[in-house]
């Protein structure tokens, strides 16, 4: 198992959650992982995450971070329009890499990124972190029981307050030029993502945006139909509000031929499903997370309690420390920008019909 040293570039609000999942795996034994460098653009910020981290190399400079011999994985934490020229920087140092969500503003940005990681030769993860919710890997292992038959439609609606506010304080969100659009690419690309993980290949979209706060390029609403390989077809609305009191939500509905699903959370919470003429059945959060544990085979001393982004920080490392392909991976991001891409083309065009067959 290879032992790695990890460069975090970003020590913002997304860096500081990954820096703790990082730490909650080192506390745990899981990896033979450490901190091996922190870099910001403000120093002092970059020094606080170095108390706290112990990284030997602080810096303002990303290529210093990436040069470096103790760096053998580079996590990339800044604002999205920073995120191209990171990326193809670490891949021409050979370094293995995890790219926060969205990978880029364009799919023409991810493709070459795609292309940049390939060429070299590393391994490239993203924080796609749906693909590892505990009560989605539940409901996904759920629905792939054959005797509900085929999918007919899912139901999403994404809310949450704007997050240039609150806790999120992250004001670069409503600048076009660092976040590269709105809600449905810097948020709903995990919607699309679960979407496609639940339903498969999509053949065709349309899609509407509207701006009500009125910074110029960054839509906060989102409306999406789309259409599925299956025969299946989903709605997705995404918004972004000023309801500071009310948490980020996400309220799921998948109807089969012969069953009902419905969650109303993204990582933790209950299930309640029915199967024919059954009564309703409601799995409890903690019936979950036990069936979660079973399906990943982890044990609740390792895994019971841990940290929203030390699933998704783990599964990335243990792959990357074991010499596999992490997932979701760049080829995963790929999917869920061109889908993304294809919405945002339709609400271009008026909500014309766009094909991806």
């Amino acid at each position: 198992m290879l032992s790695l040293g990890i460069g975090l570039i970003g020590c913002g609000f997304i860096g500081r959650f990954h820096s703790t999942a990082i730490r909650d795996i080192i506390r745990r034994g899981l990896l033979d992982i450490r901190h091996a460098a922190v870099c910001d653009l403000d120093e002092t910020r970059a020094r606080s995450f170095a108390d706290i981290t112990g990284a030997p190399l602080v810096t303002t400079n990303a290529r210093e971070l990436i040069a470096s011999p103790e760096v053998n994985v580079v996590y990339i934490c800044v604002p999205t329009a920073g995120h191209k020229q990171l990326v193809l920087e670490a891949a021409a140092h050979g370094k293995h890499i995890f790219c926060e969500k969205p990978l880029a503003a364009t799919l023409h940005d991810v493709e070459e990124m795609l292309a940049a990681v390939e060429n070299a030769g590393v391994r490239a993860g993203v924080g796609l972190i749906l693909r590892h919710s505990p009560l989605l890997t539940v409901l996904k292992s759920l629905t792939e029981d054959p005797a509900i038959g085929r999918l007919m439609t899912i139901v999403f609606r994404d809310d949450q307050f704007f997050p240039i506010q609150g806790h999120y304080q992250s004001d670069w969100r409503k600048d076009r030029d660092l976040a590269g659009a709105g809600t449905l690419l810097e948020h709903s690309i995990h919607d699309v993502d679960v979407l496609r993980w639940f339903a498969g290949d999509v053949t065709g979209v349309r899609g509407s945006i509207r701006n009500f706060a009125g910074h110029e390029g960054v839509e906060d609403l989102a409306t999406a139909h789309v259409e599925f390989a299956s025969g299946a077809q989903a709605q997705l609305i995404s918004v972004w509000h000023n309801v500071l009191a009310r948490s980020s939500s996400r309220r799921l509905e998948l109807f089969f031929e012969n069953a009902y699903f419905h969650v109303e959370d993204d990582f933790s919470g209950p299930i309640s499903f029915q199967k024919h003429a059954d009564n309703a059945v409601v799995l409890t959060e903690e019936e979950v997370r036990a069936r979660y544990l079973g399906i990943v085979g982890a044990d609740a001393a390792t895994f019971g309690d841990a940290l929203r982004y030390s699933l998704e920080d783990y599964f990335f490392l243990d792959a990357i420390a074991n010499g596999r392909d992490p997932l979701p991976n760049f080829h995963t991001a790929r999917d869920a920008h061109s889908i993304v891409d294809a919405i945002y083309r339709s609400a271009a065009s008026g909500g014309e019909h766009i094909s991806m067959a």
